[in-house]
């Protein structure tokens, strides 16, 4: 990111129209900025009514106006915010007043960008608040925070704080071993301890397909048989018309997916083409996909129509599947009796019966995926991919029991940098663009 000294602005509040918008401000050029616009520079962090004026001095609006100075800000530079009212030409007239006072429009998440390099949030902490802004149901909301408020960095943290100790331990034995207060052989004690890192790294991984879900969404595949019911369902559990509807087999031909909160959480549900042999290429390339999306579901969804009497459709998956009879309306009260005992639930989308089973079983489906030991888990590939890398150093310097201690304690030094990784304190510069571009303007 460029023009690191710029002052920079923008909109950080929704777009407008709008009750109140938020514009904030960061960099050395603030105070005059405040000055020029606002006639002076309100004390630190106390809330001020102000006239902001252009550059003939007539009056844009008036609203409230805030200075955080550094370092005791967000980006630790110093900050300002323009609370004004979110009309399309007040804040546009805002936002050319400033510009006129030589600052410039931030980028997608500069604003973060200074924060970091300014030491004010480490990389785990900023993508905490990238998914916490992203946030759409409360469990995304819980992992977000334990992300962005720090509990995750201080986890990471105490880690390399452990290899640190270890490695200074063993160098302090090397380079004076007849020194009283050096222990005359400490090995045994900080090989423990590592291998007791190890493990407690391998419970932190154990959790991630428990953080994807939260982050990500769980997917729910509903599959079957043409004109099972499958569009239907998926209507029915969207409470909307998501997919077309007919008599006519096959009229699913492609994946259709709608994303649901479903207590509490993000739940991926994906109708799919009916199963059979085809010659039609377009119908076959529909089934295609939906026997790919079944390799990826973390639940299936298996429905027959109550008048089906042919043998159950065999996929071949991973994930558990839930057998749902459908249509229970259009059969008579014995081919209820006769078939109820075929399918973990009968139901029909007509008359709602068996929806509210339907929803509780994939909410026990969560529950039982989701539940950890872990109160903070590891949430980005790009974290999980360090945690393994580091976790494979420091087993191999477990292996290597008769290994000169000298090696070993690299094999911890290296372990360590790969952590400092996960926060930003070495090698990062690559991944910035990536992480940063995330964000929004104005965060």
């Amino acid at each position: 990111m460029s023009r690191a000294h710029d002052t920079i602005y923008a909109l950080s509040s929704g777009a407008p129209p709008s009750g109140v918008a938020v514009i904030r401000i960061s960099g050395a050029g603030v105070a005059a900025a405040l000055n020029a616009a606002c006639g002076n520079v309100p004390a630190p962090r106390a809330a001020s009514l102000r006239h902001i004026r252009d550059d003939g001095g007539h009056v844009i609006d008036q609203g409230i106006v805030l200075f955080f100075p550094a370092p005791n800000s967000f980006t630790g530079e110093d900050c300002a915010e323009l609370q004004v009212h979110g009309g399309r030409a007040v804040v546009n007239a805002v936002l050319t007043r400033l510009s006129g006072l030589g600052l410039r429009l931030a980028e997608a998440g500069e604003f973060s960008r200074r924060a970091f390099d300014n030491g004010k949030l480490d990389l785990v902490e900023i993508e905490g608040l990238a998914d916490l802004i992203a946030a759409e149901t409360e469990m995304q909301r819980r992992l977000a925070i334990e992300q962005s408020d720090g509990r995750l960095s201080v986890l990471y943290h105490g880690w390399m704080q452990q290899l640190t100790r270890a490695r200074a331990l063993i160098e302090a034995t090397l380079d004076f071993p007849d020194e009283d207060d050096i222990p005359g052989d400490v090995s045994n004690g900080i090989w423990d301890q590592v291998s007791a890192m190890a493990a407690d790294i391998r419970r932190h991984l154990a959790a991630q397909k428990s953080a994807e879900i939260i982050r990500d969404g769980f997917k729910v595949v509903i599959a079957g048989r043409p004109n099972a019911g499958k569009s239907s369902l998926l209507n029915a559990l969207a409470r909307r018309d998501a997919a077309i509807v007919t008599a006519v087999p096959g009229t699913t031909r492609d994946i259709i997916s709608v994303d649901m909160n479903i207590g509490g959480f993000l739940v991926s549900l994906t109708d799919t083409a009916g199963l059979r042999e085809t010659v039609d290429l377009v119908e076959a390339e529909g089934i295609r996909r939906t026997r790919r999306s079944l390799q990826t579901a973390d639940l299936v969804l298996l429905l027959k129509d109550i008048r089906d009497t042919g043998p159950d459709e065999e996929i071949d998956v991973q994930a558990p599947v839930e057998k749902i009879v459908t249509k229970a309306d259009l059969a008579d009260a014995t081919m209820v009796s006769a078939r109820s005992g075929e399918g973990d639930i009968l139901l029909s989308t007509l008359t709602g019966e068996g929806i509210d089973s339907l929803t509780k079983r994939i909410e026990s489906h969560l529950a039982r995926i989701t539940v950890v030991p872990e109160k903070v888990m590891v949430v980005r590939e790009r974290q999980a991919a360090l945690l393994k890398e580091a976790l494979v150093v420091l087993e191999q310097c477990l292996r290597d029991t008769a290994g000169d201690v000298e090696v070993r304690s690299e094999y911890l030094r290296q372990s360590a940098h790969i952590l400092g990784k996960l926060t930003g304190f070495v090698d990062i510069e690559d991944l910035l663009g990536v992480i940063f571009s995330e964000f929004c303007i104005g965060k």
